[in-house]
């Protein structure tokens, strides 16, 4: 393991040894016990792809991306989870840093590492932060009820996982969340993400990624999801739950097809709970669908609105990247009627 990890650290000039490298290195050593420089190889393609940048000098900003960007996760598939967690100050940043940065080979033993990894290489840059709701999602039922002591115990000797459920789950965790809710500035494989168009995600301050409780969407996500490009969109037939919170005179001069107009101000009480009926009812109607948070320019009423929605326990939610005015110029909004109205 010396030889490449030394050839590795050589060959890689502007990145450094950061403690956990050894226990990434070692599943592709004992693969590969009697040829180093297949070892090797395998090693330098696997971090650029899944660990882009994680070893460079000053790694924080990478870091605090990937923290971020999970934590989002966590709160769109398990609202009371990350509502917990939060209330008791256990932030990812106190036990997800060797997970990620040895994609959990610090975590499992090599027989797991090795069937974990099987699936892993079968997804993007992402799915690592899939792994990580996995394992969360087992350990759910006592993490909702530990305090943060009996947290920082409970991830010192984290207890036997499940390796094949959490294969499941990663998958399923995968498979139900939009692509571009997973979009870093820094990730390996951008390309994923982008369609090269106005709709596209583009990077945004950390600052805001970190103020921020749940995943953003892309316009384009938006647009496949809910095939806004068909003759017509119906709420029936939709995989989003489009929330337009802007005002009712805002939403009547242009809003997206299928789109249900909640408007912020009389959504939620001073104690953040849900006060519009029509919400409340929509919330507990499509409890399955990824709830899609659109506004204006208002960038702290799209924020508090989806906070509100995750204090709430409301699953799946996201808002949408650059908002309505996304849309201004690709012939999709329509001029509802007021019917349409609540």
């Amino acid at each position: 393991m010396k030889n490449v990890l030394k050839a590795w650290i050589a060959s890689h000039t502007n990145l450094v040894y950061w403690q956990g490298l050894d226990s990434l290195c070692a599943p592709f050593v004992y693969l590969n016990f009697n040829n180093e420089a297949l070892a090797y190889a395998s090693l330098s393609a696997f971090i650029p792809k899944y660990l882009n940048n994680f070893f460079l000098k000053d790694n924080s900003l990478i870091i605090n991306e990937y923290l971020a960007v999970f934590s989002h996760l966590i709160a769109f598939h398990h609202p009371d989870l990350s509502n917990r967690l939060e209330t008791i100050g256990f932030i990812p940043d106190l036990y997800a840093i060797p997970w990620f940065l040895t994609v959990f080979a610090h975590v499992f033993p090599l027989n797991k590492i090795f069937h974990l990894w099987d699936m892993l290489l079968l997804g993007g840059s992402s799915f690592p932060l899939c792994i990580g709701v996995a394992i969360l999602t087992q350990l759910k039922a006592l993490l909702l009820k530990a305090d943060f002591n009996e947290c920082i115990l409970l991830f010192s000797e984290l207890p036997e996982i499940d390796i094949e459920r959490c294969v499941r789950d990663s998958i399923d965790i995968f498979a139900s969340t939009p692509r571009s809710c997973t979009y870093r500035e820094h990730a390996s494989d951008l390309t994923n993400y982008q369609i090269n168009n106005d709709l596209d995600m583009n990077p945004f301050p950390l600052a805001d990624l970190k103020f921020e409780r749940c995943p953003r969407i892309s316009a384009n996500d938006v647009v496949e999801l809910n095939d806004l490009k068909a003759p017509t969109a119906s709420l029936k037939t939709s995989k989003l739950l489009l929330i337009d919170i802007r005002t009712p005179d805002e939403y009547m001069k242009a809003a997206l097809p299928a789109s249900v107009n909640i408007p912020y101000e009389n959504a939620f009480d001073d104690q953040n709970r849900i006060t519009d009926n029509r919400l409340q009812h929509l919330l507990d109607q499509h409890r399955s669908l990824v709830k899609v948070v659109i506004g204006n320019k208002n960038y702290k009423q799209i924020v508090d609105f989806t906070n509100n929605l995750i204090i709430n326990n409301a699953t799946r939610v996201c808002l949408l990247h650059k908002g309505i005015d996304v849309f201004k110029t690709t012939g999709m909004l329509y001029v509802p009627t007021p019917s349409d109205l609540p």
